[in-house]
């Protein structure tokens, strides 16, 4: 017995199953997205108080210390497990660094380096997922073990020998390329390294992660970030690390 078929109830049916295919897709992206942690507070207060040169109005910082101590607060319940990307985690993990130094720095304003506070590295500052971090720990025990050596780079400890605290949060979309650019700005800046062919005089972040370059090889790890000719044997120095605080008059 043969069946006719309704042209009528197929389309219906097929617009439910559109519907449906629809529902789904959106809910996949939905829960996509929530694979993302929002650091646009952090991004805002970034722009609004830190100048291009990472010069930082920390009295700013202090006037907006309540939008900033709940973008804080937000890092320890809002963290990246390993479902999220790795440059989701990187990312995370850098901004929560750079967030630790200004609290611990506003919290204990006015300072003139951030070694005048007691214990700063060892000192928990922040607890995620039931676990209490201090600055040593995020970069010692999660940052390092990233393999990531470009990421000593965007690390700011608010001295202004330290890489500069750059103006704008990092995200997952971004942290690869701003690893790249910060890590190059770093190296070509003569207030941080002197870099000619006979020797080449280089901040002490080179002699502290020495390992993390090249496995040691800091000339050519230097050589990949600069147009100057730097020969294989040039003489490694290394330049008195400057604390005070990099702080906008």
């Amino acid at each position: 017995m043969k069946y006719k078929v309704n042209p009528f109830i197929v389309a219906k049916k097929m617009k439910k199953t559109a519907v449906f295919l629809l529902v789904i897709v959106c809910t996949l992206n939905t829960l996509s997205a929530q694979k993302r942690i929002d650091h646009m507070v952090w991004d805002q207060l970034l722009l609004l108080n830190v100048s291009n040169q990472g010069e930082v109005d920390y009295k700013g910082f202090i006037r907006d210390k309540f939008l900033f101590y709940q973008y804080f607060a937000s890092l320890s319940v809002n963290f990246p497990d390993i479902e999220y990307s790795q440059a989701e985690r990187l990312a995370y993990w850098v901004n929560l660094y750079n967030a630790a130094v200004m609290k611990m720095i506003i919290d204990h304003y006015p300072v003139t380096s951030i070694n005048d506070i007691e214990n700063p590295w060892k000192r928990k500052v922040v607890t995620v997922n039931g676990t209490s971090y201090s600055l040593d720990d995020i970069e010692h025990t999660i940052l390092r073990k990233m393999n990531e050596p470009r990421v000593h780079f965007v690390l700011n400890c608010a001295a202004k020998s330290s890489p500069k605290l750059w103006n704008r949060a990092y995200t997952g979309a971004n942290i690869y390329k701003e690893l790249e650019a910060q890590t190059k700005l770093y190296i070509n800046d003569s207030r941080k390294n002197i870099l000619s062919k006979q020797e080449i005089q280089v901040s002490q972040v080179f002699e502290w992660y020495k390992k993390d370059f090249n496995n040691g090889n800091i000339v050519e790890f230097i050589k990949k970030y600069t147009d100057k000719s730097i020969p294989k044997n040039t003489k490694v120095s290394y330049l008195p690390y400057n604390w005070e605080l990099y702080e906008r008059n």
